[in-house]
C-alpha cells in the first residue's frame, strides 16, 4: 500500500508520484505521513517536504501553504515549491546572508518577512544539498 502524493502551487502542477513515507513541515512542527494515516487538514510553514518510495527519494522546499492527508492521499497546496534542478544553491545562500544581515537590526514591522525570507532560503539550501 502506497500513498499518493500531489504538490500544486498556483503556477503549477510540481509532483505527482506515489510514495511510502512523506515528511510535511507542519505548522508546529514536522509530519510523517505514512499509508493508513489519519485524516487531517494541517497548515504547512516553510520548510522541506521530503518523500520516499520504490527505491527514490525526493524533497522540495515548500513555502507556507495546506495539506490534506485522507484515504492514503496526500495533498499539498504550497504558495511555492521547488527542487535540487530548480535552486539557484549560490543565490539561495546570498539570500539567507542577506536576511541574516538585516535580522540584527529588523523591526518590529519587518522581522516576520525577513524570518520568512530566511527560513525559505535555508530550506532552499537544504533541498540543493541533498544528495541526488
Amino acid at each position: 500500500m502506497a500513498l499518493q502524493l500531489t504538490v500544486v502551487t498556483p503556477e503549477s502542477k510540481v509532483v505527482e508520484t506515489e510514495a511510502d513515507e512523506v515528511q510535511l513541515p507542519g505548522s508546529e512542527g514536522y509530519l510523517g505521513i505514512l499509508p493508513g494515516h489519519t485524516p487531517l487538514i494541517t497548515l504547512l510553514k516553510t520548510g522541506v517536504l521530503s518523500y520516499r518510495g520504490g527505491g527514490r527519494s525526493g524533497a522540495l522546499a515548500v513555502s507556507a501553504g495546506f495539506a490534506e492527508i485522507a484515504n492514503d492521499r496526500v495533498s499539498v497546496l504550497a504558495d511555492s515549491a521547488q527542487d535540487a534542478a530548480q535552486i539557484d544553491a549560490a543565490g539561495a545562500e546570498r539570500e539567507r546572508a542577506k536576511a541574516e544581515e538585516e535580522m540584527k537590526t529588523a523591526g518590529v514591522d519587518t522581522l516576520d518577512q525577513i524570518r520568512r525570507r530566511l527560513e525559505l532560503a535555508t530550506a532552499r539550501l537544504e533541498v540543493s544539498r541533498r544528495p541526488a
